[in-house]
């Protein structure tokens, strides 16, 4: 019997000028010492071979083909750009191709030619004149999904820890004001949902931090654990989610704590990213949840100001093509189990 072919995992060219295409290289080289994935890279070749001029790279017509190639190629699906690069400056002229990257990858997930997303950072500022209007990557990917803005889940992921803000880029002023029961239950389920299907745990233990300190010591110090969190703890229990009532936060992160949960829904941005880049703060992976199609990202930025100079670290993103791998693998195993 023949040995099923892998699906490739497909990498998004990001802002040409920053850090990604040295860092997709690179981490492309160490990927391949102990592991046969197969990947698929979708941009500009003259702007990669530019970051890393003797990486061995074919040119392909369609993703799936790139199973095909030796394990010392990587296969490249070009999309050119209007001017050549110049490390760590901005050009917006370019910015039609990153977005054309974006769309073919997604395209190519949705069509199950690849088996997941890894997308290299992007600049919006750089692509805020060609059309690109949503408020993130996250967003932008979430409307080719078909979905609303809102509806995808930012999971940050180390080998230790998980985390889920609830708010992502708000004001702390504004938090409370902007968190609800509904968006806080939305994340539990897309959160529980996920951690089965693609992470292979089979009843998901959450742990919920409270948004006040001491999860506001039973209305003395805030009102929003009883008001706004409970209720959502309350729905995610009767959808038979394992979901914990608002733990203090200060007390949610030490090494003992982390045994009993799976993922912690974190009520705003500092609350879930300050214990996971304490923990690993090279390492993390920007995971979506929710979505038709599996993405990660590297938990950093465009580093412009590092771009050319091969100095980047790239543990995030090889832990990102790892994650995806990982998770394909085990959605994929799940899909079989219910033919």
């Amino acid at each position: 019997m023949a040995k099923q072919k892998k699906i490739p995992i497909a990498l998004t060219m990001g802002e040409p000028a920053g850090v990604g295409l040295e860092l997709i290289a690179r981490a492309w080289r160490e990927l391949r010492k102990n592991s046969t994935v197969s990947l698929v890279y979708f941009g500009s070749v003259e702007a990669l071979l530019t970051a890393e001029p003797t990486l061995p790279v074919e040119k392909l017509d369609s993703a799936n083909q790139a199973a095909d190639l030796p394990s010392d190629v990587m296969g490249v699906i070009d999309i050119p750009l209007v001017e050549s690069v110049e490390p760590g400056v901005l050009n917006s002229k370019n910015g039609a191709s990153v977005i054309a990257s974006i769309d073919a990858a997604t395209q190519a997930a949705i069509a199950g030619n690849v088996a997941a997303l890894v997308t290299a950072p992007i600049h919006k500022a750089a692509l805020y004149g060609c059309g690109f209007d949503a408020p993130g990557h996250t967003e932008y990917l979430a409307r080719l999904c078909g979905l609303p803005d809102d509806y995808s889940v930012m999971m940050l992921a180390t080998s230790e820890l998980r985390v889920v803000p609830v708010t992502v880029h708000v004001p702390l002023a504004d938090v409370a004001r902007t968190l609800t029961a509904d968006k806080i239950f939305h994340a539990g389920m897309v959160t529980a949902t996920d951690l089965r299907d693609r992470f292979g745990v089979d009843i998901p233990r959450l742990a919920v931090a409270g948004l006040n300190p001491h999860a506001g010591e039973s209305g003395t110090i805030g009102m929003e654990e009883a008001t706004h969190i409970m209720p959502a703890v309350w729905a995610l229990r009767d959808e038979g989610i394992d979901v914990s009532d608002p733990q203090p936060a200060d007390t949610l992160f030490h090494a003992e704590a982390r045994t009993s949960y799976d993922a912690v829904l974190c009520m705003y941005h500092d609350q879930a990213l300050i214990p996971i880049k304490t923990l690993d703060f090279w390492g993390g992976v920007n995971v979506t949840l929710g979505l038709p199609i599996i993405r990660t990202s590297p938990d950093h930025g465009t580093a412009l100001s590092l771009a050319g100079k091969g100095i980047a670290r790239i543990d995030s993103m090889v832990a990102a093509l790892k994650t995806a791998c990982k998770m394909a693998e085990i959605q994929a195993q799940k899909n079989q189990a219910l033919r």
